[in-house]
């Protein structure tokens, strides 16, 4: 494997875990109370994606080292390329991009409302008793 492949590959890592924190940072901000200064974008930039039919910059950057290296690049985005045939066989359309994005959207809800209650929490126990 030379050095483009390689950073393709590692290109498709990245991209994974940035999708997976864009799922999950919510939940993640239960623990680290700072995180909603970094997930929140992140959040804005995965729905903005979804809903806009638009291509993260990632995607082209792994097509490009794919080609430096000899090898095939792929049309479509990276949701189309690796996630898509694994959730949705058929391929993405713009109704699956609108699930996709509710249930984006519905999951961060969840996270969010339990970040909230969790803070309001500490901060009623950080109160003195009268």
């Amino acid at each position: 494997m030379n050095g483009s492949a390689f950073a393709a590959d590692a290109v498709v890592v990245v991209h994974l875990a940035f999708i997976a924190f864009v799922v999950a940072g919510g939940f993640l901000a239960l623990r680290w109370h700072w995180l909603p200064l970094l997930h929140l974008p992140a959040l804005g930039w995965g729905i903005w994606i979804e809903l806009s039919g638009g291509i993260c910059p990632l995607t082209p950057l792994e097509n490009r080292l794919r080609t430096r290296a000899g090898e095939t690049g792929y049309g479509g985005g990276f949701v189309d390329h690796y996630l898509i045939p694994i959730l949705y066989p058929q391929g993405l359309t713009s109704g699956v991009q609108a699930l996709l994005a509710s249930a984006l959207i519905l999951v961060n809800v969840v996270a969010y409302v339990q970040y909230a209650r969790g803070r309001k929490r500490r901060q009623d126990s950080d109160r003195p008793s009268r």
